[in-house]
């Protein structure tokens, strides 16, 4: 039992990776699932409302700090896309497994075009900007997949 972070640029396949892993008994936090559970019918499952965004943030943080009180007995994914030097090392505290997930930048940037609001380029290149410098660790090969 514990802490699986699940990390990547967007579009990568993090949620993917979780539901090939994950058992129905285990926790997983995501904003995205997150913030779809608290829209309205027919919100879209990436691009979120600045309000929601507010609010799921805060039961996000909720959520964590509460799994955290169970990893004793019970696997909890989170997924956290750029997770800063404060909370990687709060997530190696925790005894957590960190999984990168990253199919490969062109494939990311593709995803991204093709699904994703256009200013999510912009934390695509963070991403692989911080990544190349350190910010991240052993990268797990996510295959690639029909969308």
């Amino acid at each position: 039992m514990g802490l699986i972070v699940v990390t990547g640029p967007p579009a990568a396949g993090k949620s993917s990776w979780i539901k090939a892993h994950a058992r129905p008994s285990d926790v997983v936090i995501d904003l995205d699932l997150m913030a779809l559970a608290m829209a309205g019918p027919g919100a879209d499952h990436h691009r979120h409302d600045p309000t929601l965004l507010r609010i799921v943030h805060r039961a996000r943080q909720a959520a964590i700090h509460e799994a955290e009180r169970h990893l004793t007995t019970t696997d909890v994914y989170l997924i956290h896309t750029m997770p800063q030097a404060k909370a990687r090392a709060r997530y190696r505290r925790l005894g957590a497994r960190i999984v990168v997930v990253d199919p490969g930048e062109a494939i990311v940037r593709a995803r991204v075009r093709d699904m994703r609001d256009p200013q999510m380029d912009a934390v695509v290149t963070r991403w692989y900007r911080d990544h190349r410098r350190g910010g991240s660790r052993a990268v797990t090969p996510q295959a690639s997949r029909a969308w």
